[in-house]
């Protein structure tokens, strides 16, 4: 085995441990992300979620300005791991196929 596929091996130890760290993440965040709905000139808000295929809206009322910068907080920061988790995806199924290559001569 050559010093460039070891290299490679680590990187894809290393690129599944942080895929499984997003994982994780993205699992420690609420589901569903939260609609403005006005009614009656009044904000009343929802949080909107799937179960399975059906969506479901569980009422939350009107909300402080410090629970909507929670709920803002945690569709970032769930935006956020997807992408990440996206990028180390893409490096993982690279790397698996680079290790899978013939060598040459």
């Amino acid at each position: 085995m050559g010093p460039i596929k070891g290299v490679l091996k680590e990187e894809l130890s290393s690129s599944l441990r942080m895929q499984k760290g997003y994982e994780r993440e993205l699992a420690k965040l609420p589901k569903g992300s939260l609609v403005k709905k006005k009614i009656k000139g009044h904000a009343y808000y929802y949080l909107i979620s799937r179960e399975d295929k059906k969506v479901r809206f569980v009422y939350k009322g009107k909300l402080s300005e410090a629970e909507l910068r929670k709920y803002k907080e945690i569709k970032d920061s769930r935006a956020r791991y997807r992408k990440l988790l996206s990028q180390v995806i893409r490096q993982v199924l690279f790397l698996r196929k680079s290790l899978r290559g013939k060598e040459s001569v």
